[in-house]
């Protein structure tokens, strides 16, 4: 299990990226357009630093919803590899089977 002080700052991280998200993608459009002068564009590169860090969705890490554990996560079940292997052995995940050929 991880600390629970890492889970936390990463949900913590996640409210963040929500709230930031309309802001961080409009800024991102006008320094995308080609229509909007070069100093508009650098206005909104200095608008978009001086965002949290935490805002952008890049620094948000998946975990497994049951033991917090960053690596192995298979995303399509939220989980990582070893409680999928043990929910999935369980009978509890419809469609999974052990692979025999």
């Amino acid at each position: 299990m991880a600390k629970l002080a890492i889970i936390n700052r990463n949900i913590k991280r996640e409210k963040t990226v929500l709230k930031y998200a309309t802001r961080r993608d409009a800024l991102k459009a006008i320094i995308k357009d080609s229509s909007i002068s070069d100093d508009d564009k650098f206005q909104a590169r200095l608008a978009l630093q001086k965002l949290p860090r935490n805002s952008s969705p890049v620094r948000v890490r998946n975990r497994c919803a049951l033991t917090g554990r960053p690596r192995g996560v298979y995303s399509k079940f939220g989980l990582g590899r070893c409680k999928l292997r043990d929910i999935a052995m369980s009978g509890k995940i419809p469609g999974i089977i052990k692979a025999s050929w």
